[in-house]
């Protein structure tokens, strides 16, 4: 697991030996002056802050932050709830997106299973996965052969570079998603949003997207291993862009917010649901709404003030 780390150092594969191993790791490159001490990966947004607007994460949730790190690069930032093995919301900066959809490679996060672990997301490795792992996050096996789709809360979609969009496979960064707003309502928001912020804005776009839990009765994948979201809602900041809006995207900028369905069978007092979409999609419609809104119903929903961005994006950059 650790070999990455320390020319021809070599570990057993198991996740077990893994913790021993980078302690090993740790130590050989202590020694030899090819590595510092940093701030851990899980438990503090410290090494992460520049995926948030003016270094300020959304204020209101509680859960553990990861700085999600891949190929020794952190590529964004999670809320992560252990209780619901699923994140709250994840940070990241968009940019304009190349090349192919990277082929799915789902990952996890060894901190959370193991304090003491390598930073790296790692994928799952063939075969059964640690008894850690499973108790401390989802894996594969609770997606598996369930109603639900892995949904993405920073897509592939939003990113340039082939690595920060494989980062994104990895199960810290999903929820149970239903495939009528995956496919559908969800994905078109996604592309919209690329291409409003693509031609645009002018300098850094900063995207937080989360989920609202049900209010009651909640809903799980596999007898309360994951928990299911009601809606899933996402906000973009961007305080520098192009003033020459065209009259549809005037209140688009400096933010943007919507909420999406994720559950057919909800009432329609934050999202209604149109007759006309087809059937495939119909009752996973996505409403957007502004910021203000947005936070509105966040803090109906967890009983909080919730802040999505600093000064709500209009403080000066």
């Amino acid at each position: 697991m650790c070999s990455h780390l320390v020319a021809g150092f070599h570990c057993q594969p198991s996740i077990i030996n893994m913790c021993r191993c980078c302690t090993l790791a740790v130590v050989v490159l202590a020694l030899t002056g090819g590595w510092c001490p940093c701030a851990a990966d899980v438990g503090d947004f410290a090494p992460c802050l520049q995926f948030f607007y003016k270094s300020w994460p959304p204020k209101g949730l509680a859960g553990t932050p990861i700085c999600q790190r891949y190929n020794n690069q952190y590529r964004f930032a999670t809320l992560y709830s252990r209780p619901r093995r699923s994140p709250w919301f994840s940070a990241y900066l968009y940019s304009v997106p190349a090349g192919k959809r990277p082929t799915a490679s789902w990952k996890f996060e060894p901190q959370l299973a193991y304090p003491g672990a390598d930073g790296n997301m790692i994928p799952f490795p063939p075969g059964p996965v640690d008894q850690n792992v499973v108790d401390s996050q989802a894996v594969d096996l609770d997606y598996i052969n369930s109603t639900y789709s892995r949904g993405h809360m920073n897509p592939s979609l939003h990113h340039q570079s082939h690595e920060d969009r494989s980062a994104t496979f990895t199960l810290t960064n999903v929820v149970p998603q239903k495939a009528g707003s995956n496919d559908g309502p969800w994905e078109a928001l996604e592309q919209a949003v690329n291409k409003t912020l693509s031609a645009f804005c002018l300098g850094e776009a900063y995207i937080v997207t989360g989920i609202i839990p049900y209010q009651s009765d909640e809903h799980w994948l596999h007898n309360h291993r994951v928990a299911v979201p009601e809606y899933i809602w996402s906000a973009y900041c961007c305080p520098n862009y192009n003033n020459s809006l065209p009259k549809e995207l005037k209140d688009a900028f400096p933010t943007y917010a919507a909420i999406g369905r994720n559950d057919r069978n909800s009432t329609e007092e934050i999202v209604p649901v149109s007759k006309e979409a087809k059937k495939q999609f119909r009752g996973y419609d996505v409403r957007q709404m502004s910021l203000e809104t947005l936070e509105m119903y966040l803090k109906d929903r967890f009983s909080t003030v919730v802040s999505v961005f600093n000064e709500q994006c209009s403080g000066s950059d």
